[in-house]
C-alpha cells in the first residue's frame, strides 16, 4: 500500500496526482536522477496550465511525500578559482534514444568563478566522448579556457609522477597542444580540488536530465543541452549580486579565442 500523505493544501490538491506520478516514476531512476522539490515546482509551472501554487507549498508536500517513500541525499560546498579557469568531470544518467534505454554518461565543464556550466550527454566515458564534448563546448563559447582541471583518469594520464607531474596519453597530449590550454590534475584522493564541477554534476542531472530524457538523435539533443546551459546562466549567482552570465563574461575574456572557427580540426583526428 502506498503511504498516505495527510497535509491540508487545497490549492495543491488538483496537482498532487501529477506530483505523485513523477515521484513514483523516480523509483525506477537512479537516486541522483530523481526530482527535487525545485524541479517539481519548475515542471508544474512550465507544463501544467493554471498552476499558481507557491514554491513553499509545493516543497512542503514533496518533502512529506519523499519522507514517506525514502530518505533524501546531501549537498556539498563550492570551491573558488580565478576567472577563466575551468573544471571537467563526468556524471552518470540514464536516457532513452529511440525507445532504447542507455546507462549514459554526461560531460560537465564548469567555471568556478562565475558558476557557469556546460553539459553534453554520451553513451560512454571514453577519450572520444571527452574530446568530442570539449570541442562542442569550445565552439559554442567561441573560446578555450587557459587552464582546465581534470581527474587522473587512465584515458588521459598514464602515470602520476613526483612533484605534480603526469605522463599523458598521446591522443590527449595532441588535443591539449592543438587547443593550447594547460591541463591541471587533482592530487590522488583529493577530488575536492575541483568541487565546483562536482556540484555542477548534480545540478545538471537534477535540472536538465530529470525526468529521464527521451531523444531521437543524441547529436541534436546535445545542441539543445548547450542552449539550455547558456539559458541557465541568466539566473542569479548564489553568492554575488550579479547573474552568472555577467560573471561569465570575465571567464570568456580570459579564454583563448577560437579566431579560426572554420579551421577547428574534427575530434576524430585525435581519437583515430
Amino acid at each position: 500500500m502506498k503511504p498516505e500523505i495527510k497535509i491540508e493544501q487545497p490549492k495543491l490538491s488538483p496537482y498532487k496526482e501529477i506530483i505523485d506520478g513523477w515521484l513514483e516514476d523516480d523509483r525506477k531512476a537512479k537516486k541522483k536522477q530523481r526530482h527535487t522539490a525545485q524541479r517539481v515546482f519548475d515542471r508544474l509551472k512550465q507544463e501544467v496550465a493554471g498552476f499558481e501554487c507557491s514554491y513553499r507549498t509545493t516543497a512542503k508536500y514533496v518533502k512529506a511525500k519523499k519522507e514517506a517513500m525514502y530518505r533524501t541525499g546531501k549537498s556539498a560546498l563550492p570551491l573558488e578559482h580565478k576567472a577563466g579557469e575551468a573544471q571537467v568531470d563526468f556524471g552518470s544518467a540514464d536516457f532513452y534514444e529511440n525507445s532504447r534505454l542507455y546507462s549514459g554518461k554526461y560531460l560537465n565543464l564548469s567555471f568556478p568563478s562565475s558558476n557557469a556550466g556546460y553539459i553534453q550527454l554520451f553513451k560512454g566515458e571514453n577519450l572520444e566522448c571527452l574530446l568530442e564534448g570539449l570541442v562542442a563546448i569550445f565552439k559554442r563559447m567561441g573560446g578555450v579556457p587557459q587552464r582546465i582541471w581534470f581527474d587522473n583518469t587512465s584515458t588521459i594520464v598514464t602515470k602520476v609522477l613526483k612533484e605534480g607531474h603526469r605522463d599523458l596519453t598521446e591522443k590527449f597530449l595532441r588535443f591539449k597542444e592543438h587547443y593550447g590550454f594547460t591541463a591541471v590534475f587533482c592530487n590522488p584522493d583529493a577530488g575536492n580540488e575541483k568541487g565546483n564541477v562536482e556540484n555542477k554534476v548534480g545540478y545538471h542531472r537534477r535540472n536538465m536530465l530529470v525526468p529521464i530524457p527521451e531523444v531521437k538523435d543524441l547529436e541534436i539533443y546535445n545542441r539543445y543541452l548547450l542552449k539550455k546551459s547558456e539559458e541557465d546562466h541568466n539566473r542569479a549567482h548564489y553568492r554575488y549580486d550579479q547573474s552568472i552570465a555577467e560573471r561569465h563574461k570575465e571567464d570568456l575574456k580570459s579564454c583563448c579565442l577560437c579566431q579560426r572557427q572554420n579551421s577547428i580540426v574534427h575530434v576524430m583526428k585525435f581519437t583515430a
